[in-house]
């Protein structure tokens, strides 16, 4: 039994009828019945009861071409899967992002995506960086973009974009651009950091911001969430610290000091597993190569 017999028994199923089941398949209609007997020797079942007048499906027919459909779809999809892991054109891909990645060159990513590759689907999931290197080391993602990640060794990465960090302030603090002079001033203020466990890398980087500025910060509280960090400055409970794309698309009312004289840069960087890469070949290169505008 074979997949083109399958859907034979499908035909016959829909039809109810040989002789138009034949005639949409395009074989002879005595063809069609010694497949269908054939098929049946086989599985040791009969699938259809026919008279002179009537064919119908038994119990056992009725559960065969219930599963026989899910069989014939299941291959289908493998074969038009194949067809574009072949041609660098996977149907499907899953992506990983944190939200400053977002806000710059993610965008402009999938755009150079879908422009190339004409009909992949992208599913896009916000995660932070610690999310994305197990994600994708399990394969439940194919692409990862995070800022400062600490790349596992079995995971290659690639920085597309480097960002100035700034320092966030609500509206009414003191410092402010025309009268800031280094970032010691800080020293006093109380910070809003993200999770350790979440990004360590990332976050040992905003440490040395301080570290370097002579003081270290007394973080009192935590969030991996730029927009909840935005709010908690907004309402006068810190400061915080986040790459300048983070503030793209948002109108907050607190103010910001671009921090260009600093040594530490936000690195938007890609990361994945290379085991990914010889399923979806062009996608990779694309992506390996891609350069911002």
């Amino acid at each position: 039994m074979n997949i083109y017999q399958v859907k034979n028994v499908l035909m016959l199923a829909e039809k109810l009828n040989f002789t138009r089941a034949a005639a949409e398949l395009n074989i002879v209609q005595p063809a069609l019945s010694r497949q269908i007997k054939q098929i049946e020797e086989e599985i040791g079942a009969i699938l259809f009861k026919r008279d002179k007048r009537n064919v119908k499906l038994t119990p056992a027919g009725a559960y065969f071409v219930k599963e026989a459909g899910k069989l014939v779809t299941m291959a289908e999809r493998m074969a038009k899967r194949a067809a574009h892991i072949h041609n660098g054109q996977a149907g499907e891909i899953s992506i990983g992002f944190t939200h400053s990645v977002m806000q710059t060159i993610l965008p402009d990513i999938l755009k150079t995506v879908k422009e190339e590759i004409p009909g992949i689907k992208t599913i896009l999931r916000e995660m932070n960086n610690r999310d994305q290197y197990l994600a994708l080391q399990q394969n439940e993602l194919d692409i990862g973009f995070a800022t400062n990640p600490m790349v596992p060794l079995n995971l290659n990465s690639k920085v597309l974009h480097i960002d100035n960090f700034v320092i966030l302030l609500p509206q009414e603090h003191p410092v402010h651009k025309d009268n800031y002079k280094d970032f010691s001033v800080f020293a006093k203020e109380e910070f809003i950091f993200p999770t350790v466990s979440d990004g360590p890398n990332y976050v040992h980087i905003l440490e040395s911001i301080c570290v370097d500025a002579g003081f270290t910060p007394k973080v009192v509280h935590e969030t991996d969430s730029a927009s909840t960090s935005f709010r908690l400055v907004e309402a006068g409970l810190g400061i915080s610290l986040e790459p300048i794309s983070s503030l793209y698309g948002h109108e907050f009312p607190i103010k910001s000091i671009e921090l260009k004289n600093i040594k530490q840069k936000a690195k938007l960087t890609m990361i994945w597993n290379p085991e990914r890469e010889p399923e979806y070949p062009t996608l990779f290169e694309l992506l390996k190569n891609w350069k911002e505008n």
